[in-house]
C-alpha cells in the first residue's frame, strides 16, 4: 500500500498547486473536494493491516465532509455571492506558483530534518502535512475574497488531518471527529458570513472592508460611500 499512499501524495501536491495558479472560485471548490476525497482514503490505505471501526469512521466521516458536504456549502455561498473569479489577488498567480514549489522543497527539507516518533509512519507524512499547512496559510494572506479564504482553511485543516491519518490507531476517535465537526461548523458558519457580506455590500473582497467607518453622529459631516458598494436602506 506505500505506492498507493504515495500516488496520493503526489496528487495532493498537484491539487495544491492547482489552487495556487487557479482564478475560478468553483474550480478550486472542486479542487479542494478532490483533495479531501483522497485525504479521506488515507486512512483506509495506512492502516489497511490492522483496520478498526475507529479507522473506518474516519475514512467515512472525512469523505463525506470533504467531497460533499463542504463543496456543497462553498458553491451555494459562491452563487449566492454571484462571484465566479478572483481577478486581483495580493499576490498573483504566477508568483503563487514559484511560492508553492518553494513551500514544497522547504516541507521536505523540514521534513528530513524531523526524527519520527513511530518508526513506521511513512517518511514524507511530515512533508505533505507541513506543505498542505503552508499553502493554507499562504492561500488565507493572498487572496482577498472571504470565499477563497475558506478554501485556504480547508486546505490547512487537510494538512492537519495528514497526521490524524498517520496516527489514527493511537489518536482517540473522538479526537478526529472533533476536529471534522469544527471544522464544519466553521465552514457552515463562514458561508452564513459570505452571505451577509455579500447582502449588504455587494461584494466579497473582504479587503474593501477596510475602509470602513462608523456613522457619523448629527453634528459630523457624512461619511462618504464606498463607491456605491453600500445599499441603500
Amino acid at each position: 500500500m506505500t505506492m498507493w499512499v504515495d500516488a496520493i501524495f503526489v496528487l495532493v501536491v498537484v491539487t495544491d498547486l492547482l489552487l495556487l495558479s487557479s482564478s475560478r472560485l468553483g474550480y478550486g471548490i472542486r479542487i479542494v473536494a478532490v483533495q479531501g476525497a483522497l485525504m479521506g482514503f488515507l486512512p483506509l490505505l495506512m492502516h489497511h493491516a490492522a483496520l478498526t471501526p475507529q479507522v473506518i469512521v474516519i475514512s467515512l466521516g472525512g469523505i463525506l465532509l470533504k467531497l460533499l458536504v463542504f463543496p456543497w456549502l462553498l458553491l451555494r455561498a459562491m452563487r449566492s455571492g454571484n462571484v465566479r473569479r478572483e481577478m486581483e489577488p495580493f499576490v498573483g498567480y504566477s508568483y503563487s506558483l514559484l511560492a508553492g514549489v518553494g513551500m514544497l522543497i522547504v516541507s521536505f527539507w523540514i521534513g528530513s530534518r524531523l526524527p519520527l516518533a513511530i518508526p513506521a509512519l511513512w517518511p514524507s507524512v511530515l512533508s505533505m502535512a507541513f506543505f498542505n499547512i503552508f499553502v493554507g496559510l499562504f492561500v488565507l494572506v493572498s487572496r482577498k475574497i472571504a470565499l477563497t479564504q475558506v478554501l485556504g482553511y480547508l486546505v490547512l485543516e487537510n494538512g492537519i488531518y495528514i497526521f490524524g491519518a498517520a496516527l489514527a490507531l493511537e489518536a482517540p476517535l473522538l479526537v478526529e471527529m472533533g476536529i471534522l465537526l469544527d471544522v464544519f461548523m466553521l465552514v457552515f458558519v463562514l458561508g452564513i458570513i459570505i452571505f451577509h457580506i455579500n447582502r449588504d455590500f455587494e461584494h466579497l473582497d473582504i479587503d474593501r472592508l477596510s475602509v470602513l467607518k462608523d456613522w457619523p453622529g448629527p453634528d459630523e459631516p457624512p461619511v462618504p460611500a464606498l463607491s456605491g458598494n453600500i445599499r441603500e436602506t
